[in-house]
């Protein structure tokens, strides 16, 4: 049986946007375990800028992107019981391929989507609202009552992190890098909004807690925020790193974690949060029915077509976009 006609973008090395290229390809019938998938909706996130730029280097070029999608089961393979044909789904697991009109994926990573939310929403919050859940919720399980620090706290992760937090009882200080942004910041729920750089994260957060500094600091920015995130925490604090916008952290000596109150440094991976499907099970419909009773608000920005990826490349890394970037796959 022939295959059918695909679009996919991929790099063939690392690089600026400009490496960024679209081919047509034949995709042929799912195997034993596959499904063959028709995206709807295709979701940008940070990561496949590092995977692009070789931040996280990919195991071999050339190599497709994107880790996210949402879309339309078309056929299965022998032995797949967890979907069926005519079925939404979304997902967000290597291996990565997600740009492209139609892929293979293992039927073990896909999860149904429910009625009521829409292929957009699913592919612009399964990746961020997923990691927001078990930052929140495994990592450093934020209780009632708690003040805690948010980086980004007016992109995609730290959004949902934030209102999150607020919804479970907490107090958040959301640190964002502009005014337009600290208004973002508010209206996800936090109770005070600090402007880093400008503004010394360190000393606002001591002057928010009375001099006692916060329990956790959620921190997706990295090298430009490490050591303020480091101050803002009270002795036996939880510094958790998720991410490395600004660049990766320099060498760090283990034992000022040690003069600085026994902190502790953690850098968990969205992988082995979601790899048993239990596990993605159960995250998943806690984030549907946060979504659905509107405790989460995701903003959906700008919808770029497939072959437009190096332009939301270009605005996402530029910081000028806003709400949840979505690639749109031909016919969708």
């Amino acid at each position: 049986m022939a295959g059918r006609l695909s679009r996919r973008v991929l790099i063939d090395h690392p690089g600026g946007p400009e490496v960024l290229r679209v081919e047509e390809v034949e995709v042929g019938a799912p195997g034993a375990g596959e499904v063959l998938l028709r995206h709807t909706a295709i979701g940008v996130n940070f990561i496949d800028i590092q995977h692009r730029t070789g931040r996280y280097p990919l195991p071999a070029y050339p190599a497709p992107l994107g880790i996210e999608g949402a879309g339309l089961v078309l056929e299965v393979g022998p032995g797949v019981d967890t979907v069926r044909p005519g079925q939404r789904v979304v997902y967000s697991f290597p291996p990565v391929g997600s740009y492209a009109d139609l892929r293979r994926m293992e039927a073990g990573h896909l999860v149904p989507i429910p009625e009521g939310i829409g292929d957009d929403l699913a592919a612009a919050a399964f990746n961020k609202g997923l990691t927001a859940h078990y930052l929140l919720h495994t990592t450093y399980p934020v209780q009632s009552g708690e003040t805690i620090v948010v980086h980004a706290a007016a992109g995609g992760v730290g959004s949902l992190l934030c209102q999150w937090a607020s919804a479970r009882g907490a107090r958040v200080i959301g640190v964002v890098g502009s005014t337009e942004k600290a208004h973002i910041a508010q209206e996800n729920g936090c109770a005070a909004v600090v402007i880093h750089p400008q503004e010394d994260l360190a000393e606002r957060v001591r002057a928010l807690t009375a001099g006692a500094g916060v329990p956790v600091v959620y921190d997706s920015v990295g090298r430009d925020s490490f050591e303020a995130s480091l101050r803002c925490l009270r002795p036996r604090g939880t510094l958790v790193s998720f991410g490395t916008a600004s660049g990766p952290i320099p060498p760090f000596d283990l034992f000022r974690l040690n003069t600085l109150g026994s902190l502790y440094v953690t850098s968990p991976a969205y992988v082995t949060h979601t790899q048993e499907r239990a596990e993605l099970l159960g995250r998943a419909r806690d984030l549907f029915a946060a979504l659905a009773a509107g405790t989460l608000r995701v903003s959906l920005g700008k919808i770029y077509d497939l072959a437009d990826a190096a332009e939301a490349h270009r605005d996402l890394q530029g910081r000028r976009t806003t709400g949840a970037s979505i690639l749109r796959p031909s016919g969708a």
